[in-house]
Formats: structure tokens, C-alpha cells, sequence
């Protein structure tokens, strides 16, 4: 048996469970794949057999319980510091900190406005005025990270960290909704995009059988009451 397993819930939709499973791929992290599947009367039972708060991404090292997807990077960070899922230099450390956790607690208009839809048809969708001062700061945020500290590679700060991982749903939401991207945009989206990790989580997303996510749909990171007191 592996030493994580990863509880997470369908790809194509759980934007939350894509950010540690897309670090522990790309990173070469060996892990098994605990499912939950997401939005049925049966998901509240399931999650509470494998989550102490009712809600996915859970890390299970060797019966260690890990919960909230940035605690979980942590966690990794601590046990592979040569995988270097923060950076190295302590003024760009405390910058990926810094827009991880804004991810984390922010940006709520995007993501509600632009739902994670992997199987969606890219089409461009305009936001609410709130909506697209946060989409900016998003854009701004990539800028700033790739001008200040990218040049050792296509990610925010060169090499694929932590604060990629956090970020890695939105990119998704810009490749879908966004329509016509800036070139620095644009860039960075498909670098993400094009990672093995993110591929294979796209494909898995393809072949999943259930109907498409709607919006009005109750769970998406387990109870969207939870969710929206954590927004």
C-alpha cells in the first residue's frame, strides 16, 4: 500500500481536490486515489467515513489525517523539502505564501461566476464588475510572480510550486470563460495546462459518467453553506 492516500471528488468539477492531486503528480509524490463522489443524497455519509469536516481533499498519510487543500501542501512541503513546493528565496517564499492564501480566501465572484466545469464548451462569459476587478487582480497577481521571479521556467516562480497548485482552478476557469487572454495570460495558462499532471486529470474528467455540474447543485467542496462562511 502507498504511504498517502488522497481523497478527493470528481474531477471534473472539485476544483479544490485538483490543487494537492495536481502537486502530488507533478511532483512524482506516489499516492492511492480515494473517491467520493460529489453531489448525490449518499455524499454526506461517504465524506464523513473519510473527513472530519464533511469535505474533500483529505490527506491520509499512514492513518495521519490532513485536511484544507493549503495544509495539505504544507504538510508535503514539510516531508519533501527537495521538492521545493515552496521556493528557495525567502522574498519569493513569502510572495507565493502570500497569492496562495489569497487564493485560498478570495477571488469568490470569479469562481462563483465561473464555476469549474472541465466537459463546459470554451466560450467566453462575462463577470459582474466585482467579478472582473478580481479577475484583474488574478491577472496582476500571474504577472507580478513570472516578471519578479519566473525566468527559471514557465510557472509563477520558475520551477511548479505550491502556489501553482492553488492556482491551477482558475486556470481552468480562464481556459473556459475567459475567452481572448492577454499573451502573459495566456502563456501561463498553458503552461499549466500542459503539464502531464493536468493532463491526465482533464482526461480522467472526460471519461467520467455523471451528468453535468450545475450551478444550483448543493455540494461542491462537500456543503456550499460551509463553503460560503469560508468565502
Amino acid at each position: 500500500m502507498a504511504e498517502f492516500t488522497l481523497y478527493i471528488g470528481n474531477k471534473c468539477f472539485s476544483s479544490w481536490s485538483l490543487r494537492p492531486w495536481v502537486a502530488m503528480k507533478q511532483l512524482e509524490i506516489p499516492f492511492e486515489e480515494g473517491f467520493v463522489r460529489l453531489r448525490t443524497p449518499q455524499t454526506a455519509a461517504n465524506l464523513a467515513k473519510v473527513s472530519p469536516t464533511g469535505l474533500v481533499p483529505v490527506l491520509n498519510h499512514n492513518g495521519r489525517i490532513v485536511w484544507e487543500t493549503l495544509a495539505i501542501l504544507e504538510y508535503l512541503a514539510d516531508l519533501y523539502p527537495g521538492k521545493k513546493l515552496w521556493p528557495e528565496d525567502l522574498g519569493a517564499r513569502q510572495l507565493a505564501r502570500s497569492v496562495a492564501t489569497e487564493m485560498h480566501s478570495g477571488f469568490r465572484e470569479v469562481r462563483y461566476g465561473w464555476p469549474m466545469n472541465l466537459r463546459r464548451p470554451k466560450s467566453h462569459k462575462p463577470l459582474d464588475a466585482e467579478g472582473e476587478a478580481q479577475r484583474a487582480r488574478i491577472e496582476a497577481i500571474w504577472r507580478r510572480c513570472r516578471e519578479q521571479y519566473g525566468d527559471g521556467g514557465p510557472f509563477l516562480f520558475g520551477h511548479f510550486t505550491a502556489a501553482d497548485a492553488m492556482y491551477a482552478p482558475v486556470v481552468t476557469r480562464f481556459d473556459t470563460y475567459g475567452g481572448e487572454l492577454a499573451p502573459v495570460t495566456r502563456a501561463y495558462v498553458d503552461a499549466v495546462l500542459a503539464t502531464p499532471a493536468m493532463r491526465h486529470w482533464y482526461a480522467e474528467a472526460a471519461r467520467e459518467p455523471w451528468p453535468e455540474p450545475g450551478r444550483t447543485n448543493r455540494i461542491e467542496r462537500g456543503r456550499v453553506s460551509k463553503l460560503r462562511r469560508r468565502l
